[in-house]
């Protein structure tokens, strides 16, 4: 017995599996006892090889049965509707073979809390709520945001199943949570293998729960759970596509974008991609880069110009040697150019894998003045990047912050002035903050803070107190020249502290006297820095990058979002202020919070976020505004869920007004990127970007 069942299934040492495969031998000795009760067993024969010999083994043997019949020939016949039993047996002994072993691999590898004799009902019921969704004890399964919905079932198709004859490769199953690039699972990659039928290698459109969850494809009509073998899959091209029907998982459709309006498509170059001595990166290495990009019809490249690189050593000392360089390779291949005026250090952040801080000069300057960088409550100073008091403060060698950036962006364009002349230069990109963005730093990883901390107010360095001092003496209550002293720390929640809570103190006179000051002077830096962008580059289009903190967001008082500098509360509309500024110097918004799906949606939960939220509310007073939206992605994405999701925010379905993203960022230019599966996603992203049709849309 022992023998003939590692033939079929292979031995395993696991106590589960074992446990399992128990079970499986004792519901086959019971049938056995159940057919030797209406059939007298005959002398056994081996079959095609496949059984042993030994009689110990005799339930593994088709019987021959033999017959007395009224034949011309007066000989025995065999009996065909007996055979097709011990056929079925067979069949059945070794699909509950394979369910052992998935059941003993999801134990063992996938951490699922299944009983020793689980069925597949278990298993569909353990996939179904670890994807959100609810699961009753009868069966009844519904998504969880809809308790009084219906069941959900699936579709199936048909295709060829294996024969009794062929052992199904095994597959191990992966997390909903990970999808990962070109096959969502083995499923997916095992049903595209089968003849006669086609099947997308792509993942499912949307994770999330708003979406039809990959769990009601493997229920079939009624929610009765699917034959095994179609859960496993397996290559089938030797069977017969008559013989058998082998279920396969429903995906939802995608939209097809074919004819939509054209998006331009640039591709973020390396952070790193010119050093601290202004030389270019790897030439050889980047044009090979650049020219596969060429070949899927990307737009551009878009690329920082920082600040501590070019003016590194001395003031109004330009070194744009590296830069040079670059741009004459990416005109050489007919690229189009976004550049940002980088303000700000690289390192320390999300994302960065290169160090390049502040202008040398500028660092000694902090050294014996260090109120010129951002300041919390503790006396932290954060030297990412300088702060805003010091915008009209002659404290850089005899130079306010604004003329800085003011002399910088001149030099730039008068260094590359034929690129502006000749359309190369098609964006300039502003850094009005830490990591580019309008925003103060509030939530900075080397001071402790961790999501999703509310964070902390950055207005204490000597600067930005004295403009306090007389907004509250302009105001006549000298005494609210201080920050609140209730607002908690870089990883405290609303209610823990007395300003956020509901009914807190941001809502009183002097909460709703601070919190407006505050992100008043965060509109008035981006006011003075594009009006002077407007000023040198005079003809080009100039944008301001937007973060999305999008954590707190259901909450009354928006914390997170108002120590950053966005006075937001469920009471006031904290973004249509910098649209109105942004619309007076016809500067583009790029806002970064798309693709924020991917993230788990319990920490969406406890935190209270809502990103969706966010960027409708964002884009709403960008387009109210007659603002151009510039997208960004701000995680890096190679899986069609996200680039699907990525397309959804740049063309809305059936908006009355046509509005779609002006062009897309994509972050960025890798050798991952540079992978045969991630290059054939992201080419059939561009194509949906431009409006292009695809082959294998799923529809």
């Amino acid at each position: 017995m022992a023998t003939d069942m590692q033939r079929l299934v292979g031995t395993s040492e696991d106590e589960d599996e074992e446990d399992i495969e128990m079970d499986v031998k004792e519901e086959d000795d019971d049938e056995d006892d159940d057919m030797e009760k209406h059939i007298a067993t005959p002398p056994l024969v081996g079959v095609d090889g496949l059984m042993g010999s030994s009689s110990n083994n005799s339930r593994f043997h088709h019987p021959q049965i033999h017959e007395q019949g009224s034949n011309p020939g007066g000989g025995a016949r065999r009996s065909r509707p007996l055979e097709e039993k011990e056929r079925t047996k067979l069949r059945e002994r070794h699909r509950r073979a394979i369910t052992a072993r998935i059941l003993a691999g999801l134990r063992r590898h996938g951490n699922y809390n299944l009983r020793v004799r689980a069925d597949i009902n278990d298993v569909i019921a353990a996939l179904a709520r670890e994807a959100g969704w609810v699961v009753l004890p009868d069966g009844t399964t519904f998504p969880s945001r809809s308790q009084g919905s219906k069941p959900i079932s699936g579709t199936s198709a048909a295709v060829t199943p294996p024969s009794s004859e062929m052992v199904l490769q095994q597959a191990p199953l992966t997390s909903l949570r990970g999808i990962s690039s070109g096959y969502g699972s083995p499923v997916d990659y095992n049903a595209s293998r089968m003849k006669g039928v086609y099947v997308p290698n792509s993942s499912p459109y949307d994770s999330s729960s708003r979406g039809q969850s990959q769990i009601s494809s493997a229920l079939g009509d009624g929610g009765e759970p699917l034959n095994t073998q179609a859960i496993i899959g397996g290559s089938v091209e030797s069977v017969d596509a008559k013989q058998v029907i082998v279920d396969v998982p429903s995906k939802l459709p995608e939209r097809d974008f074919a004819a939509t309006p054209y998006i331009p498509v640039y591709v973020m170059l390396p952070l790193g991609v010119i050093n601290v001595k202004s030389e270019l990166v790897d030439p050889d290495g980047l044009l090979k880069q650049l020219r596969i990009l060429k070949s899927l019809n990307v737009d551009g490249v878009t690329v920082d110009c920082w600040w501590g690189v070019v003016e590194a050593h001395a003031p109004q000392e330009y070194n744009w040697n590296g830069y040079r360089r670059l741009f004459q390779m990416v005109h050489e291949l007919k690229f189009k150019l976004q550049v940002i005026m980088s303000f700000h250090e690289c390192g320390g952040n999300v994302g960065d894998d290169v160090c390049i801080p502040l202008p040398h000069w500028v660092a000694e300057i902090g050294r014996s003045n260090p109120d010129i960088f951002f300041t919390d409550r503790e006396g932290r100073r954060n030297p990412e990047c300088l702060s805003w008091g010091i915008d009209k403060e002659r404290v850089l060698r005899g130079r306010t912050a604004v003329e800085v950036y003011f002399d910088y962006m001149r030099s730039f364009r008068a260094e590359f002035n034929d690129y502006f002349e000749d359309g190369i230069i098609s964006m300039i990109g502003i850094g009005l903050g830490p990591c580019g963005e309008l925003r103060y730093p509030s939530n900075p990883v080397k001071n402790g803070w961790r999501y999703p901390g509310i964070g902390e107010f950055q207005c204490y360095d000597q600067y930005l107190l004295k403009n306090l001092r007389k907004a509250a003496e302009a105001r006549g209550q000298a005494f609210w020249a201080r920050g609140p002293d209730n607002a908690g720390s870089y990883n405290s929640q609303p209610q823990e502290t007395g300003f956020f809570c509901d009914g807190g103190d941001y809502d009183g006179y002097f909460g709703r006297f601070f919190l407006k000051w505050y992100s008043q002077v965060l509109i008035d830096h981006g006011d003075r820095v594009l009006a002077l962008a407007k000023l040198a580059f005079d003809g080009t289009c100039i944008a301001a990058k937007l973060s999305g903190i999008y954590w707190w967001y259901r909450t009354a008082s928006h914390a997170a979002e108002s120590t950053a500098g966005f006075y937001n509360p469920s009471n006031r509309d904290g973004y249509a202020t910098i649209a109105a500024m942004l619309k007076k110097h016809g500067a583009a918004l790029n806002f970064t919070c798309a693709q924020l799906h991917v993230l788990d949606q319990q920490d969406f939960s406890s935190a209270l976020a809502d990103p969706d939220g966010l960027a409708w509310q964002v884009l709403n007073a960008a387009w109210d505004h007659g603002i151009p939206v510039i997208g960004e992605n701000f995680l890096p994405c190679h899986t069609r869920v996200g680039y699907n999701k990525m397309l959804d925010g740049a063309k809305l379905l059936n908006d009355p007004d046509g509005r779609h993203f002006l062009s897309f960022t994509y972050l960025r230019l890798n050798s991952i990127l540079m992978e045969r599966q991630n290059l054939l996603e992201f080419e059939r992203f561009v194509k949906r970007m431009h409006g292009e049709a695809v082959r294998d849309l799923q529809q």
